[in-house]
């Protein structure tokens, strides 16, 4: 029973988020503060201001050799961050 409710409290919670326009920012906010946990200590010391902007995350890394080789895992990781936020947020990557 305790566990019912406390579900349908977070029902209602994500319905009035949605209904005030809420939910997507607080998703964006929530996948770029995933980055660290999803992409490591070692990758995340060389990204900085990371943004979301009409469903793409950019990235700026102050390593080229970082950059290609995150190209190349750009899917994989738009899955992982998503998923990381359990909702669809951002559907590409951009990285500078």
């Amino acid at each position: 029973m305790k566990r019912n409710n406390i579900e349908q409290v977070g029902d209602v919670i994500r319905q009035l988020l949605r209904q005030e326009g809420l939910e997507t920012p607080l998703n964006e906010y929530r996948l770029v503060e995933s980055w660290k946990d999803v992409v490591g200590p070692s990758i995340y010391k060389y990204t900085t201001n990371l943004y979301i902007k009409n469903q793409v995350l950019y990235v700026h890394l102050s390593s080229s050799v970082l950059r290609q080789e995150l190209m190349m895992g750009r899917e994989m990781l738009v899955r992982n961050l998503n998923a990381h936020v359990g909702a669809q947020v951002i559907v590409n990557i951009v990285f500078r």
